[in-house]
């Protein structure tokens, strides 16, 4: 996506949706035979015989009964998947979203124009808010160019969902509601929710169907009015912490904040179909261009008063004039924001960090303030929340480093960059921690209709073999390479298989649905120890992305209490990494991973560039 194109005039964003290939459902017995081959690196000889056992029964017996329930299941879908993965991986979840399930990072934007400067914050958020609206004025044309692979057109729905979009906590499972449109469906909200200091303000980004330009936004009409006003008095409830609590706990104090007063509808019903949040945060990270971390950490871990959570984008302005972005997951995934960001970042650099257009200001109506109806029983769930917050966010260690001794252009000139990370951190936690690291990396499945995700294994056989090798002093440097090649080989083949539709992690989610659906017990192949230690019911160590090939970055936190978030993006000179740990687990520490993988890095580059590949 390094070299993306941004606007299209020949091809609308949209266009292909209707003809986008369903999401198949893979064969039952190469999904089997796959998920045997990802269990062995963890399980001991006798364990591995069980675990097969158990498997070759369910493939003959369960497995073959809910595999053809599965098949008329989607038989009249495009995507059997879509509404069980929106359910099971995002709202069904209980636990507090804000901190456990979205993902968040640092702008890039310090690495250009834009270094650390206090005084800063309200006028380049006004250009950020620009340049934001601009990218959705796109998606609204259906001017956004269509992402491809080669010639093949991918799934544009999830940008859709950028916008006017948010998450609605419910008792038992939450919802999404959407109010975005293009040109031609009907109107769309044009609004902008901005918080500071605990206090909610609205504003319409239009002014007869025009774009407020970044001078209107900054000037005494909008953003400096509402920074004054918050400096001068008193902080609000900060009633948007409540997002950041557990969910069952936030759908029953919503649902009394709405019993209180009408009015309370009225401020939920404008944050949630707003364009996007705002967040004029007090807080300064100290951070250079080469140190992402104190932003990361900002942004995934900072204040909950001033971003609402549930909101499918809250743009954070931090003081020292530096950004981030804090997102709900369940309505799309990174590459979304990555577009954003990466759009707006070149926006920025275009400009020179500086307005170039017209500095007129028109008569502009001064942004509402947004004030709830709240009692002490609010006030008290505001403040638990907080604590609540706060206890987790103690508990988390989050480091994003840029590796800058070599990057893309030296890698691809043998191996493929993202299979060179992926292989780096598995040699980097084996050498760690002594074991082979469970491991999930992302795969997009969006050249089919509403495509997602897959789950790619990169812990392989293949891989631990390498990494023993790796680490014997025995081994000679060409029967360390011939491993590493064969590594490099299983990785490719699996990657390639998960994103034409190959996998078999969400097809074993599908077949365990079916179950529940049917109201069958849970196959014993589901609670079977080489499911759980192989990653399976969420449960990997290593939880990782490629973020892509552009100057965006986010990170989430680990999705075990002993593991580790693994975020990166690989540039022509760098690998840029954030890495998240829990401080209370006595196993990990990113500072120790990182320091891990720079150490594979420079000793896969000697391995290879010492041979002829």
């Amino acid at each position: 996506m390094d070299g993306q194109m941004f606007e299209s005039n020949e091809e609308r964003t949209f266009q292909y949706q209707d003809s986008l290939p369903p999401l198949p459902v893979p064969n039952l017995c190469q999904s089997i035979t796959k998920y045997l081959d990802s269990v062995k690196p963890f399980l001991t000889h006798e364990e591995l015989q069980t675990t097969t056992q158990i498997a070759k029964r369910f493939l003959s017996g369960q497995g073959a009964e809910l595999h053809a329930k599965l098949h008329s299941w989607a038989k009249d879908k495009r995507n059997w998947l879509e509404e069980w993965w929106l359910n099971s991986a995002y709202l069904d979840n209980r636990e507090p979203t804000m901190l456990n399930v979205n993902f968040a990072g640092a702008a890039p934007y310090l690495e250009h124009y834009w270094e650390p400067k206090e005084g800063t914050q309200v006028e380049r958020a006004a250009l950020v808010v620009y340049y934001t609206v601009v990218f959705w004025q796109l998606i609204r044309k259906q001017q956004l160019a269509v992402h491809k692979s080669g010639a093949a057109p991918f799934d544009m729905d999830q940008f859709r969902m950028l916008y006017c979009t948010c998450r609605i906590p419910g008792e038992t499972r939450d919802s999404i509601v959407n109010y975005f449109q293009t040109e031609e469906e009907g109107p769309c909200p044009s609004h902008l929710i901005v918080q500071c200091r605990g206090r909610v303000f609205v504003f319409n980004t239009l002014v007869n169907e025009q774009i407020l330009t970044p001078p209107e936004i900054f000037r005494f009409v909008q953003l400096t009015f509402i920074r004054e006003l918050c400096g001068k008095e008193p902080e609000g409830p900060g009633v948007s912490a409540l997002t950041s609590e557990a969910r069952t706990k936030w759908a029953k104090a919503r649902e009394y904040l709405i019993s209180l007063d009408p009015t309370n509808v009225t401020v939920l019903e404008l944050i949630q179909n707003s364009l996007f949040v705002l967040s004029l945060d007090d807080t300064s990270p100290n951070v250079s261009p080469e140190d992402y971390s104190e932003i990361c950490a900002a942004s995934l871990t900072g204040n909950p008063t001033v971003r609402w959570g549930d909101k499918s984008y809250n743009c954070l302005s931090f003081a020292n004039g530096t950004f981030g972005s804090n997102c709900d997951h369940s309505p799309y995934d990174a590459m979304v924001m990555v577009s954003l960001c990466y759009y707006i970042d070149l926006q920025v650099k275009s400009i020179e960090g500086k307005w170039q257009g017209s500095k007129a200001i028109r008569d502009i109506p001064l942004p509402e303030e947004l004030i709830f109806v709240v009692d002490e029983k609010i006030l008290e769930d505001i403040e638990q929340a907080k604590q609540q917050y706060q206890k987790q966010v103690s508990d988390i260690q989050i480091i994003s480093y840029a590796f800058t001794a070599f990057g893309k252009s030296l890698i691809k000139k043998r191996l493929h960059p993202d299979i060179f990370v992926q292989l780096g951190l598995q040699l980097a936690y084996y050498r760690l921690h002594g074991r082979p690291g469970v491991c999930y990396e992302t795969a997009t499945t969006r050249r089919f209709y509403h495509g997602r995700t897959e789950t790619m294994r990169p812990c392989t056989m293949e891989a631990v073999e390498w990494c023993k090798g790796m680490l014997d002093p025995d081994v000679p440097p060409e029967k360390r390479l011939e491993l590493f090649m064969k590594a490099v080989g299983k990785h490719h083949e699996l990657m390639t298989e998960a994103q034409v539709g190959k996998g078999f992690d969400r097809h074993l989610l599908g077949l365990l649905q079916i179950a529940k659906e049917e109201g069958l017990p849970v196959p014993e192949l589901y609670t079977d120890i080489g499911f759980t230690r192989s990653g399976g019911g969420g449960n990997f160590v290593l939880s990782t992305s490629l973020v892509g090939y552009t100057t965006v970055l986010g990170a989430v936190v680990p999705m075990v209490r002993n593991g580790y978030g693994f975020f990166y993006r690989i540039r022509d000179d760098r690998i840029v990494v954030a890495c998240s740990a829990w401080k209370s687990s006595p196993e990990t520490n990113a500072e120790e991973l990182y320091k891990a993988v720079s150490l594979s890095f420079q000793e896969m580059v000697q391995m290879v560039s010492k041979s002829q590949l």
